[in-house]
């Protein structure tokens, strides 16, 4: 931002109009009478906003609010071709990309299966490539992508720390080829981290700033957000959890080496099937004891639909072991709320959160209240696209004011 001083015309139209394009992304499209009464400006200082942002190419007309008596309303909408996005979701059996456009709106995506003999800058490159191909664009109408791994880019080293299960992405000069091979700007984010965007932006968590996102899938995490914030840690492993050393457990040394630690082997998928067998309680048809997530999913969610006798059982002795881990993360952090998010985690519905947030209660000393996760359409790939909408966004703005 140029020309500007605290205080001034140009500083406060500025912000009149950067306070109109986010209400616009919130709401959809307004007439200049319902954006002045949202930002409490006359009618002609919001026409005169609106006329600056369609000049700037950030906002168009789109079309008239009818139904009313007298002439319709004009509406005016974020521009959505004013820039694109993409998403990347990096996970050990593939990569999925999204393209967006400045509203959010999805318009292409693809699919990457893992092969055989392929680098990671390769499989990137094809994956955007087929996700900017879907959209019906050129890559250079992106204008940046976020990518998603386990684990975390070290800031200090550049090297990828706590995924050691990810193939292909451990070279030290990766992410120096990556932007060599990719013409826009690259972000780089933990998968859970993202996942917790998504909800901090568009579900469970809005408006809330300290809380803590317990991701459970292929593996246990979870993200931290204060004040507002992601933490990150010294290394980036702030909210590697399934490292934690817990009680009921015994120690998991040298728990790199294992890619393990002594809360995923207490609470973490693999241990699902056998608490259930345990139990008495049979495989569910159609559900398969070699694939961890889909056993555990198909586990919980038949033991939630019918919560009573040995399902009930499963659902509480579950419910104790990822209690534990937050417990801790609960004493240290002392969240606002905890959001329960994962394919394994949702599949225990109300019934288990209940139970969770039951034994969190006796377990730490302060009772955040624990919500299930409502981005529950691939949040982590959504959460990279928030991301960068977010950077993008301010970024097309401040250069419409140039």
């Amino acid at each position: 931002m140029t020309g500007t001083t605290p205080g001034t015309p140009s500083l406060l139209r500025v912000m009149n109009d950067r306070a109109a394009l986010d209400l616009l992304l919130e709401h959809g499209p307004l007439s200049r009478t319902r954006i002045g009464r949202l930002t409490g400006l006359s009618k002609p200082t919001a026409s005169q906003l609106l006329a600056r942002l369609e000049a700037a190419g950030l906002v168009v007309a789109t079309g008239t609010a009818g139904g009313r008596p007298g002439p319709n309303a004009q509406l005016y909408g974020v521009n959505p071709r004013a820039a694109h996005v993409a998403g990347l979701d990096v996970t050990p059996s593939g990569i999925v990309a999204a393209v967006a456009d400045l509203t959010g709106e999805v318009i292409g995506s693809h699919e990457l299966p893992y092969a055989e003999g392929a680098g990671a800058v390769d499989r990137v490159t094809r994956a955007l490539g087929g996700a900017v191909k879907d959209a019906g664009l050129e890559r250079s109408a992106v204008h940046r992508v976020v990518i998603a791994t386990p684990g975390s880019f070290d800031p200090h080293t550049g090297a990828l720390r706590y995924a050691e299960h990810l193939p292909g992405w451990h070279s030290p000069t990766l992410l120096e080829e990556l932007a060599a091979a990719l013409p826009m700007p690259v972000g780089y984010e933990n998968d859970v981290n993202l996942a917790a965007v998504a909800e901090q932006r568009l579900g469970a968590a809005r408006g809330h700033g300290d809380f803590v996102l317990l991701w459970n899938e292929e593996g246990l995490g979870a993200a931290l957000v204060l004040g507002g914030r992601l933490h990150r840690g010294w290394t980036g492993g702030a909210g590697e959890v399934g490292f934690l050393p817990v009680p009921g457990h015994p120690l998991v040394r040298q728990v790199t080496r294992v890619n393990s630690g002594g809360y995923q082997a207490l609470a973490g998928v693999e241990v699902v099937p056998g608490m259930a067998a345990a139990l008495g309680i049979g495989m569910p048809p159609g559900a398969e004891a070699g694939a961890p997530v889909a056993a555990a999913v198909a586990l919980l969610a038949q033991a939630a639909g019918h919560p009573e006798g040995a399902n009930l059982r499963l659902l509480q002795q579950y419910a104790t072991a990822l209690a534990t881990g937050l417990a801790a993360l609960v004493a240290v952090l002392d969240p606002e709320i905890v959001v329960l998010s994962g394919a394994v985690t949702a599949a225990g519905g109300d019934v288990l959160r209940e139970l969770v947030e039951a034994e969190l209660a006796d377990l730490a000393p302060s009772r955040p209240r624990l919500v299930s996760g409502t981005v529950r359409e691939r949040p982590v790939l959504r959460g990279a696209l928030e991301s960068a909408l977010a950077a993008t966004r301010d970024e097309v703005f401040d250069t419409s004011r140039r």
